[in-house]
């Protein structure tokens, strides 16, 4: 067997790894890498592997740093299965025709501006091949074991990230030498006692570990204090009556928002104020949710479900759709919530918010979730005094606060204790993290007892002995 780390080595974002074995080659996930506008076309374009030469696709959930370039294998002829959970499936089906109407519509703006280079001339991928690898997804139950190839069985057991995200377990047997050896990818592990989701499931032995660790180096806030945090922001904004801003991804944060708004609008720990949920996405997206209750935890259930409640609708929340709804926002005076896509503030409606509410003191700008290096978020985030938006300069006079309790990556803490957990792991790899992450992390699970951890980087192939971690 070998390994090819193909994306999110060294970085957080584009997930892709390449297993081959007995002349099989399977993927585990497929992301789009996140950045530079030029640096992101020629990592998303430039694939470590041939999509011909693929035989499967095993996709552990449905953020497009982890599915995103799905549709660039069917444009480039791969028509193999891809193998998910039943939500992952319902919620690709959004978000990746909604990543090529970006593409598309971003080469149309660059080309009224004149900016565009000759790498951007032509979107990475188009809406018809969104919907050609739509048509190659198998959904497959969690804890349900199926047969990628002569061999590889497989089994997907719940993240705890996002809805259907899963760890995938693989079971693989060599006939020459006539042992098995088990491997597991965690894709993006959650964290315990989230809201909405159940908590991580524990998963069979495994040989093999290749593990996200976005935190590695971070502790986040507790989750506790969401509620008291989000309600003296939210009252902030109402006694200077500004807007408050929020950046959200479409899928999953935006529900896990609106799911503590209405929880602090039932305990009368906020005033009655519009907010607003402007994205198209995001109420697609939660729609999705809806139709899964069977991946939300106990207290959601209790909380909402069991009393005929709407955990993601209530009175003073409204879903945007039309763009003329959207721009009729800007016109409207404080207080008010604005909750918008994109996450990282690259794309989307979030980017007309910031730039027509940044410049003013009595605003908010509420930043609940990761942000890649080099995305305005991340500026934002860092305290950046100007930044650039549409290609002009603005000045940051708006608050920028930051609620990292909202994460829904395990933080070190929580890795620790799952990986922990695991029965046997002989050989670990860490992805998905920045190179500080990633090290120190390393080096705490070496104080914890594991002798064998890698860090591997962008484009490493390393081969697995079967004899060695084999049984």
């Amino acid at each position: 067997m070998k390994i090819k780390f193909a994306g999110a080595a060294g970085e957080v974002t584009g997930s892709k790894h390449l297993i081959t074995f007995n002349g099989k080659k399977i993927l585990l996930d497929c992301g789009m890498f996140q950045g530079h506008r030029k640096e992101e076309r020629k990592k998303n374009s430039e694939l470590l592997f041939d999509p011909d030469d693929l035989d499967a696709v095993i996709l552990s959930h449905a953020h497009i740093d982890h599915s995103g370039i799905l549709p660039l294998l069917a444009k480039r002829g791969y028509g193999g299965p891809i193998y998910c959970t039943h939500a992952t499936r319902d919620l690709s089906n959004y978000m990746l025709s909604d990543s090529a109407y970006i593409q598309e519509r971003e080469v149309e703006w660059l080309k009224k501006r004149k900016k565009l280079p000759k790498v951007l001339r032509e979107p990475l991928y188009r809406l018809e091949d969104a919907e050609d690898i739509l048509k190659n997804f198998y959904a497959v139950n969690y804890e349900q074991s199926f047969v990628v190839e002569s061999g590889i069985v497989a089994s997907f057991y719940d993240a705890g990230h996002i809805l259907g995200s899963a760890l995938i377990h693989m079971i693989f047997y060599d006939k020459k030498s006539k042992k098995h050896l088990r491997l597991c990818f965690t894709g993006d592990l959650g964290r315990r006692g989230l809201p909405i989701l159940r908590d991580p499931q524990s998963i069979p032995p495994t040989d093999v570990l290749i593990t996200e660790c976005t935190y590695g180096n971070r502790l986040h806030a507790a989750l506790q204090t969401i509620e008291d945090d989000l309600a003296a922001v939210v009252n902030k904004v109402c006694e200077d009556g500004g807007v408050l801003i929020i950046p959200s991804f479409a899928l999953e944060r935006a529900q896990e928002v609106v799911y503590y708004l209405n929880l602090l609008n039932k305990k009368k720990k906020i005033p009655k104020i519009p907010i607003f949920v402007d994205s198209p996405l995001a109420g697609n997206l939660t729609e999705v949710f809806r139709s899964h209750m069977e991946c939300f935890d106990k207290e959601t259930r209790d909380e909402f479900i069991k009393q005929g409640d709407n955990p993601f609708g209530f009175g003073e929340l409204k879903y945007t759709r039309s763009v003329d709804e959207s721009k009729a926002l800007n016109d409207m005076k404080g207080p008010m919530v604005i909750i918008s896509a994109s996450g990282m503030c690259e794309h989307g409606r979030i980017l007309h918010h910031l730039k027509n509410n940044i410049e003013d003191p009595k605003n908010v700008v509420l930043i609940v979730g990761y942000q890649a290096e080099n995305t305005l978020g991340r500026k934002l985030a860092d305290g950046h005094k100007e930044v650039n938006i549409f290609g002009d300069p603005y000045k940051v006079r708006a608050k920028v606060y930051m609620m990292d309790a909202f994460s829904a990556h395990a933080d070190r803490s929580d890795l620790l204790d799952y990986i922990d957990r695991i029965e046997g792991p002989k050989k670990t790899f860490l992805v998905h993290g920045e190179q500080t992450q990633l090290e120190f992390f390393s080096n705490a699970l070496f104080k914890n007892g594991y002798k064998d951890v890698h860090i591997p980087h962008l484009g490493e192939e390393v081969e697995i002995d079967f004899d060695e971690l084999g049984s």
